[in-house]
């Protein structure tokens, strides 16, 4: 992948100094809260896919960095909010920002950076860009909407999941690929091309992030089954429950209602999962989403930045195999 890692090592200073300029520019009260999220790390893979896209479709532009960067700043906005509602205490291996500065700034610091994002984009005077980023705010809201509404509904399926992260994570990824093909003046194959391209990577990539959730800490530095202690359906999840018979279903739907799981239950429960399969059975999933994702791309011509987004799909595969 060394296209790839050579593309991030060389667009991360440059996405970092845009990102420090937009900072800059919010009021002071926001600025160190902004701060403490937007550069706490993290690959830059949003602006990172919005320049990728737009080089790509015949454009190399300052525009595509701030178009980018809105998307990240978009992005942080929900991180803020997150750890919030997840009740967090770090970020990154940072202290999470509403523990350093408190939950009702944090939570109006996000509304700030939301805002800062429109007007980033607002500002460049083309209403599709502008209708682009505005419906990621709401698609992303709308999918922690529909995940918080089926905490510890472990009825739900595969499909209600797979809209929830359809929401909460992959509309971010298809925004930030189409802003970069819209500013480019793609035409509509290959504006449509890096919409499904960015719903199919954002989509696997939570798989492949709730799948991990099963990984030993030691491997991811989270604790091993917090998504089962936080009441998420995620696939791995469903497709154990699926193999249950309807006794057995009831008896693990009535212990995963417990608000706090003994330690124990959760590594049994981990290890269940595990061993029968299922983390395989929802990489399987993913890869199915990888595969769309490369398809997507075959109006493109051969060429670097083709490349780099097809080893973006081997990076996401990698996380989890």
């Amino acid at each position: 992948m060394r296209e790839l890692k050579d593309c991030v090592a060389a667009e991360q200073p440059r996405i970092h100094a845009v990102l420090e300029t937009l900072t800059g520019e919010l009021p002071a009260l926001v600025r160190p809260m902004a701060h403490h999220i937007l550069f706490a790390g993290g690959k830059r893979l949003r602006p990172v896919l919005c320049v990728v896209f737009g080089r790509l479709c015949g454009l190399d532009h300052e525009d595509l960095l701030r178009l980018g960067a809105s998307v990240e700043m978009l992005h942080a906005a929900t991180l803020l909010h997150d750890d919030i509602l997840d009740n967090a205490d770090t970020r990154r291996g940072t202290p999470a920002a509403h523990t350093v500065f408190g939950a009702p700034q944090a939570v109006l610091a996000g509304d700030a950076l939301l805002a800062k994002a429109l007007l980033t984009v607002s500002a460049l005077g083309d209403a599709r860009l502008t209708g682009c980023i505005s419906e990621a705010v709401m698609y992303t809201a709308a999918g922690e909407v529909a995940e918080i509404a089926n905490v510890r509904n472990f009825g739900i399926g595969q499909e209600a999941y797979l809209e929830i992260i359809t929401g909460k994570t992959a509309w971010m990824l298809r925004a930030a690929c189409e802003l970069g093909a819209l500013r480019a003046g793609a035409h509509a194959a290959a504006v449509a091309a890096a919409v499904e391209f960015g719903l199919s990577l954002g989509i696997a990539f939570q798989i492949v992030d709730d799948v991990l959730d099963f990984a030993p800490s030691q491997q991811t530095g989270k604790p091993r089954g917090g998504d089962i202690r936080e009441g998420k359906v995620t696939p791995p999840l469903l497709y154990y429950l699926n193999s249950l018979s309807p006794a057995e279903r009831d008896t693990v739907h009535t212990a995963l209602q417990q608000e706090a799981l003994p330690e124990s239950y959760v590594n049994h429960l981990c290890d269940a999962i595990e061993q029968g399969g299922h983390c395989d059975a929802a990489l399987a999933l993913s890869d199915a989403y990888l595969e769309k994702a490369l398809a997507s791309l075959h109006v493109f011509p051969a060429g670097r930045e083709k490349e780099i987004l097809q080893q973006m799909t081997h990076y996401v595969r990698a996380r989890g195999h």
